[in-house]
């Protein structure tokens, strides 16, 4: 997929930053999607280009239809077609159910879940005549085992697990796979606010016994969206070192 076009939402920084440098390896066109941090999305770009791809920067908020829309327009206008989506966009707002207000849920749904659900509706159309196309969602282990004081980011990556099975057997048909890729504990910024005692617990349990880079999130959803992967879709694959089994 030399010269693949994608777009990668939430690419700013951490693991959609390093989607975005992946996709990018040898001749890549990326689409850098942000919604505020648009000097970390202008270094996200400066990285693509050096490892020899070609980007450009787009602010869209996903959890709005319009903006989906617009975001598509804008990697057709840029590059001609569109090859890859990957979901990446995704917000925290954690608490426990007790205590969580109807804005903390709403607020991430509708960008960890419903965002996807409207880029996938957007790109679907282009892909679907180019007969041609891959959808990978960002998706987490905690949409698979639950996590306490989570319950909104949980439901919405058990729910964007939910899409990507019913997107996949909807566009197969067309030639489009549709995967997810669940992350379990990755060094981000998020993580990096957890104290050193929280994280000692949670590389407890895991059987390979360290922390994931993004990198590795970032060659999982590179094989994805290559040829390699033509015959898999519906799938999610666990890129966590072991935690989940």
């Amino acid at each position: 997929m030399t010269g693949r076009v994608s777009i990668i939402t939430g690419a700013s920084r951490g693991i959609g930053r390093a989607i975005a440098v992946e996709l990018g390896k040898g001749g890549g066109q990326v689409v850098v999607n942000y919604v505020g941090r648009v000097d970390d999305a202008r270094e996200t770009a400066r990285l693509v280009e050096q490892a020899g791809g070609r980007a450009i920067v787009e602010q869209a908020d996903v959890s709005l239809a319009e903006d989906a829309d617009r975001l598509v327009e804008s990697a057709l206008a840029a590059f001609g077609r569109l090859d890859v989506v990957v979901n990446n966009a995704g917000i925290t707002r954690d608490t426990l159910i007790l205590r969580m207000k109807d804005e903390d849920w709403d607020a991430v749904m509708n960008t960890n879940l419903k965002g996807a659900f409207h880029l996938i509706r957007s790109a679907a159309r282009p892909m679907m005549k180019q007969r041609r196309g891959r959808i990978i969602n960002i998706a987490s282990v905690v949409g698979i085992v639950g996590n306490a004081g989570q319950a909104n980011y949980v439901s919405a990556k058990a729910g964007l697990i939910g899409l990507t099975k019913t997107a996949a057997r909807e566009l197969a048909g067309r030639g489009i796979t549709v995967n997810a890729v669940a992350p379990g504990f990755i060094e981000t910024d998020m993580t990096a606010e957890l104290q050193s005692d929280v994280v000692a617990k949670m590389v407890e349990q895991i059987p390979l016994g360290h922390v994931g880079k993004p990198e590795d999130v970032a060659k999982a959803v590179d094989f994805l969206a290559s040829d390699k992967a033509a015959y898999i879709t519906g799938q999610v694959l666990n890129v966590d070192g072991g935690m989940v089994m």
